[in-house]
């Protein structure tokens, strides 16, 4: 008898915790899009109007959260709870209405959309769309992955357009970009500099002819090559060093933590609000927006006229009834997984929240999963796709909560930053070790990029200019 049971509830277990994980990996943008789905597909389920609280479906008036729900739960210092309102409608606005203007979230724009719109009035109709192919190719520098000859082949398009193209995105904002790598960037760049200035000429000669040596700091042979005196040389590698950048895409992204690649919806719509109430008691605020405004439930209308269907209507009836009560339930799963999530995440990263990257924990996927009994897949699934905004007015992506090597890139930055002399990244990780913090010197070289931190050698251009002048 029970293994007969066993079975027959096999099939409908599997089928809600498959639909469970797929929607528990979607961002608030695209639950949107499948909830239409669902609702255009199955005349069971309805969406009502009415502001009704996500969790307990207590009818709530105005713009105020939950008064149960939201309440403080237990003496941590921590709310969380799902918002019936939509992330798309509060990316400018903030949960409890207490953050000032100045720190509402600001979401970096797609480096490909922003030069787009800087050069569209000085392209042809034609050339707009061999624009955007080559904005696409470029990788997560700004540097141009394929050469022009194989750009005009791909788009059917003349070298000289492409020629054409490229010159007028190398000269937008941030300049060099689709350049072939550094050099040439670098070149692009000093293009828009004033051409009156007389280390102009003398810094593009040094990239065109002295690049190795520049990248050594051998100012001696720069300066014979260059016929020019060391001190000149040295002055117009300060003016490369001070006034332009090697990696392009590096000035439109800051650090370098976001990418052009990246999904701009995921910025602009954050999932996840996080803020700080307005009493004294520090408390923080996790608002857990819906993708939709509203109440997505079955219709009762349609579960009452189930029994005057005729059979075979019965039985479609039946299916779209069936099908219409797991979404919900699965729904509904999938936000108190995340409720519970957010609770756990946001208790362990609260000095993060509040107070930067140097204070994140490392924290696995796995001990989370352990901690709120999930399986870890479970937590990999919630975290993705999903962004969370800060107290700060950041809006990061929430898998960073995990980026175990946020603690320590802002470790070297602060080395670097502090250091009298330029030191290699041997000499860093031996800072890191004195500090606790055990990382190998390729590992260093690997953060140092990515926070565009220039090797040692190049960081001594600039203090060996300073002191020359």
């Amino acid at each position: 008898m029970l293994q007969v049971q066993d079975h027959s509830l096999r099939p409908l277990t599997t089928a809600h915790l498959a639909q469970t994980m797929s929607l528990l990996a979607l961002s608030n943008l695209e639950l949107r899009q499948r909830v239409l789905a669902e609702i255009s597909s199955n005349p069971a389920l309805e969406m009502l109007e009415e502001r009704v609280c996500p969790s307990c479906h207590r009818k709530l008036g105005g713009t105020a959260p939950c008064p149960v729900c939201s309440a403080p739960q237990a003496e941590d210092n921590l709310i969380v709870f799902l918002s019936p309102r939509e992330s798309s409608h509060t990316a400018s606005s903030v949960s409890m209405d207490n953050t000032p203007a100045d720190q509402e979230p600001a979401a970096p724009e797609d480096l490909a959309l922003h030069i787009l719109g800087q050069i569209a009035g000085e392209l042809e109709p034609s050339e707009r769309h061999l624009a955007a192919y080559i904005l696409s190719s470029l990788d997560e520098d700004g540097f141009l992955m394929d050469p022009p000859a194989l750009i005009a082949r791909a788009t059917h398009a003349s070298l000289s357009d492409v020629e054409h193209v490229l010159s007028i995105i190398r000269h937008a904002e941030p300049p060099g970009l689709a350049s072939a790598g550094p050099r040439q960037a670098l070149l692009a760049q000093l293009d828009l500099l004033d051409e009156g200035d007389p280390l102009v000429p003398i810094a593009r000669r040094m990239l065109e002819e002295c690049f190795a040596e520049l990248g050594r700091r051998e100012f001696e042979k720069i300066a014979q090559t260059l016929g020019v005196s060391q001190a000149r040389a040295r002055q117009a590698a300060e003016l490369i060093h001070t006034k332009l950048n090697p990696y392009p895409s590096r000035a439109f992204w800051g650090s370098g933590r976001q990418t052009a690649s990246a999904d701009p919806n995921v910025y602009h719509n954050p999932d996840i609000q996080i803020s700080n109430t307005p009493n004294a008691n520090g408390s923080l605020v996790v608002e857990i927006f819906s993708a939709m405004s509203g109440w997505l439930r079955v219709n009762p209308l349609f579960r009452e006229a189930l029994p005057q269907g005729e059979a075979e209507q019965g039985d479609e009836w039946s299916r779209h009834l069936e099908r219409a009560s797991l979404f919900v339930k699965c729904l509904q799963q999938r936000n108190n997984t995340m409720r519970r999530l957010m609770r756990s995440l946001v208790g362990r990263q609260r000095e993060f929240i509040l107070h930067g990257d140097r204070h994140l924990r490392p924290i696995t996927r796995a001990s989370l999963a352990a901690e709120i009994g999930v399986h870890e897949s479970t937590v990999s699934r919630a975290v993705a796709h999903k962004s969370v905004a800060l107290p700060d007015g950041r809006i990061i992506p929430l898998h960073r909560f995990f980026d175990r090597s946020l603690s320590v890139r802002d470790r070297i930055k602060q080395i670097v930053e502090d250091e009298g002399r330029p030191l290699t990244d041997d000499q860093i990780a031996a800072r890191l070790r004195r500090d606790g913090v055990r990382v190998a010197r390729r590992t260093v070289a690997k953060y140092r990029a990515v926070e565009g931190i220039l090797p040692a050698r190049l960081r001594h251009v600039r203090r060996g200019a300073a002191a020359t002048a």
